[in-house]
């Protein structure tokens, strides 16, 4: 693990360890991870989140590495949330409003592997609710000009934490770069038993 302090600066919880019983965890990939963190760590009942690396092939990636295109590891931020407070469909809409998951191995001037748009899910009911919202937004993305989604959807597998640096960096560097933009395409969230 690349970090070594495992308090987030903005609200004082672990990134890591002693969630809140009930508590579940979500992740994505948007781009630079940076914006994405700032949007969801704002969100009502979202305990805590961190960067890091996530769908790659190598055991110890680091930002140097992951840079390189060569670890296939996406920039990711993990969401450890109160679904009685807020739901995993509605992290979905704040997922597939806030970026532009149609680009591929890129999000606006940010090219390369390390920002495609993922979804990386934990169990099969998020798996599932991850295609359903996929099969929702995509015929609006195109409707609108966009090209179709390539949100890569899979199982987490192994989450590596970025840099110190990186964890909360526009809280720590508010004029830091923010790349980070939706496209205008909104989607209802879906009426779940």
């Amino acid at each position: 693990m690349l970090t070594e302090n495992p308090t987030h600066f903005v609200n004082g919880n672990d990134m890591f360890s002693g969630y809140p019983a009930g508590a579940e965890q979500a992740m994505f990939g948007m781009g630079c991870f940076w914006g994405v963190e700032r949007i969801f760590w704002k969100l009502d009942g979202v305990y805590v989140t961190s960067v890091g690396y996530a769908g790659g092939h190598t055991s110890n990636p680091d930002y140097k590495h992951v840079c390189t295109g060569t670890t296939n590891h996406a920039e990711v931020v993990h969401v450890v949330f109160d679904p009685a407070k807020i739901s995993y469909d509605e992290l979905l809409k704040v997922f597939f409003e806030n970026h532009d998951p149609t680009q591929g191995n890129r999000q606006g001037n940010d090219i390369g592997t390390q920002y495609r748009s993922a979804i990386y899910t934990y169990n099969d009911a998020q798996a599932q609710a991850a295609q359903d919202a996929k099969a929702r937004y995509e015929p609006l993305y195109v409707a609108d000009g966009f090209g179709p989604i390539t949100t890569e959807i899979a199982p987490i597998g192994k989450y590596h934490p970025a840099e110190d640096y990186h964890q909360q960096y526009l809280a720590k560097n508010p004029e830091g770069y923010c790349g980070i933009g939706g496209t205008g395409v909104v989607c209802p969230i879906p009426v779940r038993a």
